[in-house]
């Protein structure tokens, strides 16, 4: 039977990064603890088709589904705390949007019709969400809409959710406004102004917002929430405060205590139906796992894109998961791998060394000499896809004794290729969308670290990469001590590299940060950690 799907509209106001993609997520959980069927949209209104050829440094980490999607990060964040996968359909862009219409258009369909902002692209945008709603079945559908009212580019889409209000009648629809009410240090006050402007402007475009949620750094005071209902037209049991917290895990029980749940099923018509049962038990137990925290493990994250902690979102909640799950207080120093290359001995003070994916010349030779001090001085390692290629060069230079060593995105000329592109690749002129992406089949061989670490001799894992391991070289690194524990595609490709007689050195060419919930870590990150807290 089809469910009828409510849908709560998530839109940002004043500045980006007040934390929409928390706030949603957050709502998500509440329902899906209430017995609820949830998922989540994220719209970005870039003209990027997707997020797979922009600069993690700019916009944050590239999140990979298991359907081969290069997502907003925002994505990762509905899959851990829902702990459920989302598809790639879940995030629509712009060029998605406008694609799709101008294919429609080549085509015929519109039968001669002048292509509009309206109604064809508003159209197209409210089928893509309708359509997810009714092929997944859901109860309710959380969709977030990217960056901050006012925005050129987000007005086809707040535009086609305005539309989506009066179409599928108020009973269906609820509009969460994120917003900010700052606080001057030199009054102390809670500023309101901010908010109430961004209000102001999203009313001139034909919403009216249902629900305030106020990013605020203390909670949010009496005066200011009155004062954000009086100049909002909000009820002031319906402004939320979303101060903050020391984990985002803890959001969920905020706007639980303030009764937003209640007030999301009054408005839906689903009064009485709220059970949060002992689905709540499970949920706490996990988040109650992260706090109080003692013993701290002190991790080296080397990579090329720490200027923003974005970057690697999903490994730093991979490694604070794994910290948690054997009480481990995990703390993370970023460090430039181009400033490492005079200074490497910096690295003897941590307990473990993650080196995280990347691509490019820029900051490689500080991994490689990363990889070769790991090995040397037995401190544990984990490397992922980058990580994993230059852990080979690594020992290809430092054991094999091959001095040139490089991957050929390196040094296409190096006479020693010991990575290489994919024989696919060798043709493909057009960048985005065209690296080996999504979950795939990898065989994991017996009495191996690998298989110690995922109890199986078949495993699916992520994967966004464009290099191989040259299996030219294999004999030669098995016969030298590493061993290749993992394979796919028929052995035509390396997924796991380790060495057996090492504490901790593990490399894989897939992304298994991408698959760490809380509360059921990535087996990789669990065990790295362990063997660093051993140190």
């Amino acid at each position: 039977m089809q469910t009828e799907t409510r849908y709560i509209f998530v839109t940002g106001g004043v500045m980006s990064g007040l934390g929409k993609g928390v706030v949603s997520s957050s709502i998500a959980k509440l329902l899906q603890l209430s017995n609820q069927k949830v998922s989540c949209i994220k719209i970005d209104p870039y003209l990027n088709y997707d997020a797979g050829t922009m600069n993690p440094i700019a916009h944050g980490e590239v999140f990979v589904t298991d359907d081969g999607g290069e997502c907003d990060m925002d994505i990762g964040n509905y899959e851990r705390f829902l702990n459920q996968s989302i598809p790639k359909t879940h995030n629509i862009t712009t060029a998605q949007i406008y694609s799709s219409v101008i294919e429609s258009e080549r085509r015929g369909e519109y039968l001669g019709a002048c292509v509009q902002i309206i109604p064809h692209v508003t159209d197209a945008i409210k089928d893509r969400i309708r359509n997810i709603a009714k092929n997944e079945n859901l109860d309710v559908l959380v969709v977030e809409c990217g960056g901050t009212v006012g925005d050129i580019e987000s007005l086809p889409f707040l535009e086609a959710l305005r539309q989506m209000r009066l179409e599928e009648g108020s009973d269906k629809i609820i509009f969460v406004h994120v917003t900010l009410a700052p606080s001057l240090d030199v009054v102390g006050e809670q500023k309101t102004k901010p908010t109430q402007h961004s209000v102001q402007e999203l009313r001139r475009i034909g919403i009216q917002p249902d629900l305030m949620a106020v990013r605020c750094s203390r909670l949010l005071d009496t005066s200011a929430k009155r004062k954000i209902s009086l100049f909002s037209n909000v009820s002031e049991k319906d402004v939320f405060s979303c101060h903050d917290a020391e984990s985002i895990l803890t959001v969920p029980q905020m706007l639980y205590d303030q009764g937003i749940v209640d007030v999301i099923f009054k408005k839906f018509g689903k009064v009485g139906l709220v059970n949060t049962s002992a689905n709540w038990d499970k949920w706490n137990s996990i988040v109650n796992s992260f706090v109080n925290l003692k013993d701290q493990v002190r991790i080296a994250m080397v990579g090329k894109y720490v200027k923003l902690a974005d970057s690697y979102v999903s490994v730093n909640h991979a490694l604070k998961h794994a910290g948690a799950k054997i009480g481990k207080n995990v703390a993370i120093d970023w460090i430039d791998s181009e400033e490492l290359n005079g200074s490497i001995d910096k690295l003897s003070q941590y307990q473990g060394i993650i080196v995280p994916g990347g691509f490019g010349e820029r900051g490689a030779e500080g991994i490689i000499k990363t990889a070769n001090f790991a090995r040397e001085k037995n401190v544990p390692y984990l490397g992922i896809c980058f990580g994993f290629q230059l852990a080979a060069v690594a020992f290809g230079r430092y054991v094999c004794g091959l001095s040139d060593a490089n991957s050929t995105e390196i040094n296409p000329n190096t006479e020693n290729p010991v990575i290489d592109l994919l024989p696919e690749q060798k043709f493909i002129e057009n960048k985005g969308g065209s690296l080996r992406l999504g979950a795939n089949e990898i065989k994991v061989d017996d009495s191996t670290l690998g298989f110690k670490l995922y109890k199986s001799a078949t495993i699916f894992k992520r994967h966004r990469h464009r290099y191989e391991f040259n299996q030219k070289y294999l004999e030669l690194f098995n016969t030298k001590g590493l061993r290749f524990s993992g394979y796919s595609d028929n052995k035509k490709r390396m997924e796991i590299l380790e060495i057996p007689n090492h504490k901790f050195y593990l490399g894989v060419q897939f992304h298994p940060e991408f698959s760490s919930r809380p509360g059921y870590p990535e087996e990789s990150f669990e065990a790295f950690i362990r063997a660093a807290s051993s140190a």
